[in-house]
């Protein structure tokens, strides 16, 4: 069933978010040194799934488009979005110009002087652009590719019905359980696009993108850290990421763009002065603030997986 079987992981993953929120929801009340780590572990793999949901729209996780259907709706639901909206903002947008007025997640939209501050509002600053992109795809799909609409249709709806259930049964559950744990995904997902290109060159053939090659946070994050070849192949899976970079990127790229540390690189640049620069140490001067240029194809290009575009 599984393309890859190193997938199991997603799939453990997804269905520990469920447990998660199935046992706080129904468990009696606990100590705050129980219930609170349980909250984090909840936003986490949130989060978790958030990266799985972009690992799904570029590698469909099985082999037959009816499971890929049924998993991206049990996606949407540890996420908080559906999964096939990832695809215009993410895929056909911010890989395809990246970085350029046609990026709706460039991170030169990030003007705060505090840096700190663009980190934490980074997904406010792009969210505008991100979302007339998706509109005007969607209106697009609407009338070229009726099956991958109605496969946003579905996920939308189910995501709807089930807030709509969990918010009537118990709406401070809701609210605590499975929507704040949500907004932490959307953030994370949209925060990382400012960790791996803020201060990167997007005209050089290797250093448009930052790596971060710590063993710890890419188990959890499904290799996400390897984002460099990532962009250059977007179709290899994550599995095959690590031994990858190391043979085709890490000769070429600039040692600064390969990050032992995500917690030391998070310290460094947003926590201590002057922590906001190009990855070569040059002081960082951002262009002048532009207008999101239109990028949706025309013709619209679907290929892979129900709500996927490579």
């Amino acid at each position: 069933m599984l393309r890859f079987d190193a997938d199991r992981r997603t799939l453990a993953f997804v269905a520990a978010w469920f447990g998660l929120v199935a046992l706080q929801w129904w468990m009696p009340p606990v100590l705050w040194a129980v219930s609170v780590p349980l909250w984090v572990l909840t936003c986490w793999f949130s989060f978790f799934c958030a990266v799985a949901t972009h690992n799904a729209v570029h590698v469909p996780v099985f082999v037959r488009r009816g499971d890929n259907a049924l998993f991206q709706v049990l996606l949407t639901l540890t996420y908080g979005h559906p999964v096939s909206a990832f695809v215009p903002g993410h895929n056909l947008s911010h890989h395809r110009y990246t970085q350029t007025a046609r990026d709706a997640m460039r991170t030169s939209k990030a003007r705060f002087r505090l840096h700190l501050l663009n980190a934490l509002l980074f997904h406010v600053q792009v969210g505008g652009g991100v979302m007339r992109g998706n509109l005007l795809y969607f209106r697009a799909m609407a009338a070229q590719q009726p099956r991958w609409f109605r496969q946003l249709l579905r996920e939308t709806l189910v995501l709807a019905l089930a807030c709509i259930a969990l918010g009537t049964l118990d709406w401070q559950k809701f609210v605590l359980f499975v929507l704040l744990p949500h907004q932490y995904a959307a953030w994370g997902i949209m925060t990382m696009n400012l960790l791996q290109h803020d201060g990167t060159d997007a005209t050089h053939p290797w250093n448009h993108s930052r790596n971060f090659v710590g063993r710890l946070v890419n188990w959890w994050t499904f290799n996400n850290g390897y984002h460099t070849l990532h962009h250059m192949q977007p179709g290899v899976h994550w599995s095959l990421l690590p031994g990858m970079h190391r043979r085709v990127v890490s000769p070429h790229i600039h040692p600064a763009l390969d990050q032992r540390s995500l917690v030391v690189y998070l310290v460094r640049t947003f926590l201590l002065p002057g922590g906001r620069r190009r990855y070569d140490g040059a002081p960082m001067v951002l262009p002048p603030l532009e207008a999101d240029l239109d990028w949706v194809p025309a013709p619209v290009e679907v290929r892979g997986a129900v709500g996927t575009a490579a």
